[in-house]
């Protein structure tokens, strides 16, 4: 799908901003993956592993305080949509007061991308980007949201995961194979990014 996305586009204010997204953390710090939002370049990297310029359908598990949800819809073409499933509660607010239309935002769990993607009048997404922190959870619930997001993912779509540590390129080698590596220096912490594209067949 070629973007068709509107180059005078507004940009957004952050709503809610390193605040907001510090005080989720100290709520609910197992939800978080950080005490800082991603940096713009972090949100660039994403942006361009993911082809979100050429997407139709994008899902963001853990989006936080929508920072990198705000990049996603700058980037992503206008007859797209992007679904963003988030845990905290803290945070639903605030990204739902994001006025885009093409956003829906969902308050429950990745490990639910199938039945959210449904809930929602969904077909197969493009891309999924993913910000939960993997090695904060059991490997048990890191592997069933893995397979739950392949088994979702449209042939030749991606799966990018940004982490700090390298608990989600292990968990299910066997199904999804060696990720593609990038490290983005520009954040606090520097952060890697993974990505794995299901073959089309």
């Amino acid at each position: 799908m070629e973007s068709t996305a509107n180059l005078s586009r507004p940009r957004w204010p952050r709503r809610g901003g390193a605040f907001a997204f510090f005080m989720g953390f100290l709520r609910r710090p197992d939800l978080v993956g950080s005490v800082v939002p991603s940096s713009r370049f972090l949100e660039r990297r994403l942006i361009e592993s993911a082809g979100i310029k050429k997407a139709g359908l994008v899902v963001e598990l853990g989006p936080g305080t929508g920072g990198t949800t705000r990049s996603i819809l700058e980037a992503l073409p206008n007859q797209s949509n992007l679904l963003a499933i988030e845990l905290n509660p803290y945070f639903v607010p605030i990204l739902n007061a994001v006025p885009d239309k093409r956003l829906t935002v969902h308050h429950g769990s990745a490990e639910h991308i199938r039945e959210v993607l449904a809930e929602h009048g969904f077909g197969q997404p493009n891309a999924v980007v993913s910000g939960i922190p993997f090695s904060t959870m059991s490997p048990a619930l890191g592997q069933k949201i893995i397979r739950e997001v392949w088994s979702c993912l449209a042939p030749g779509g991606c799966f990018v995961a940004y982490q700090f540590r390298g608990h989600v390129a292990r968990l299910e080698r066997s199904l999804m194979g060696e990720p593609k590596v990038a490290v983005e220096l520009l954040n606090v912490p520097p952060v890697r990014i993974y990505n794995w594209h299901k073959a089309r067949n």
